[in-house]
């Protein structure tokens, strides 16, 4: 990853921070998927100043057996790509160094970018193979408009992906796993202990079919930001046993009056995505709890995985262990497939 800074970063001495969480997969206990955030103060401020500009480098990478993914470094891209997070009205330029054979590109949802980085064959911005560019996302704060109103910013939960390799919509791309989650901060947000990014596509989480779907863990009360995210050509819901959100940007309510409604279950078509933040086993407790799609075909062929809350200390909670080795157990009608597929 590059660590080059602009000059508002050489002149305040203040550096964006790369960190990574840990996404605990079925049979690949310890699998990182990498996160790039933004650095924060003791009090959980974002400590870089409005409209800087942070330089990194992204690699596409084939994963053999006919899989691609996006990485921070060079023979380490994962499905789905690394989490990247921006406060709104800074800016992220991204090489995308092409290491592949096949013709791809980087395009996001929910910032501003111009034509030449559009990451589509439409307005000639992708990579030809082997080759390096440099894409350059832009976000902004709510402005004020004509007539009491309001643009609003760029702050959601969005998400990137291919859109050229295969067909001149990156079909290929997604099937085969070039996309990942984009994070637009606002300043002053509450930030989590762990991040998971949950994406449905056609009959799989991640490329993944249960039982080889990841088993997310936390521990009883840290704060966990889901992201959910939709691909492919089928519609969904995502559903978290035992735990609720606000169904708003955050997924918490911003005060007594929010009229934003509790829900444990989203419709998620594809291109769509969202967000929330809940306290791990509020509520029910430690154990393991399902995460899945609640269209039942879906569920019954593959679509569904466990988040793992661990007793405050780390140990594991009664009943638990039973409970994800009757998961790893179940045969689902699409277990053939090898757990993956595109």
């Amino acid at each position: 990853m590059d660590d080059n800074v602009d000059n508002v970063e050489k002149r305040t001495g203040r550096r964006w921070a790369f960190s990574r969480r840990s996404l605990v997969g079925v049979g690949a206990l310890g699998l990182a998927v990498p996160t790039l955030t933004a650095a924060v103060t003791s009090n959980g401020a974002p400590a870089r100043a409005a409209g800087a500009v942070r330089r990194i480098t992204v690699y596409a990478e084939a994963l053999g057996d006919n899989r691609y993914g996006y990485g921070l470094e060079r023979g380490k891209a994962t499905i789905p790509g690394p989490i990247l997070e921006m406060y709104e009205g800074d800016t992220l330029e991204i090489t995308l160094v092409n290491t592949t054979d096949q013709r791809l590109s980087i395009h996001p949802h929910g910032v501003d970018y111009s034509t030449d980085s559009d990451g589509s064959p439409f307005n000639g911005s992708f990579n030809g193979p082997g080759e390096t560019r440099t894409y350059t996302w832009r976000s902004h704060e709510m402005t004020a408009a004509a007539g009491r109103r309001f643009m609003p910013g760029s702050a959601g939960y969005w998400h990137y992906h291919d859109h050229a390799m295969g067909t001149e919509h990156g079909t290929a791309g997604v099937l085969r796993g070039l996309y990942g989650a984009l994070i637009v901060r606002r300043r002053g947000d509450i930030l989590p202990d762990r991040q998971f990014v949950a994406v449905l596509h056609d009959t799989t989480i991640n490329n993944l079919i249960a039982p080889h779907t990841p088993i997310f863990e936390a521990n009883l009360g840290e704060r966990v930001e889901w992201v959910a995210i939709g691909h492919g050509n089928l519609y969904h819901t995502f559903h978290l046993h035992a735990h609720r959100w606000v169904d708003n940007r955050t997924g918490m309510l911003e005060g007594p009056n929010d009229p934003s409604p509790s829900i444990d279950n989203k419709d998620l078509g594809p291109g769509s995505s969202f967000g929330f933040q809940v306290l791990a086993g509020e509520g029910g407790g430690p154990g393991a709890w399902m995460y899945h799609c609640h269209v039942q075909s879906h569920s019954d062929t593959g679509m569904a995985g466990v988040f793992l809350v661990r007793n405050a200390d780390g140990s594991m909670p009664p009943g638990a262990q039973e409970a994800i080795d009757r998961f790893k157990g179940h045969i689902h009608s699409q277990s053939d497939h090898g757990g993956h597929t595109g």
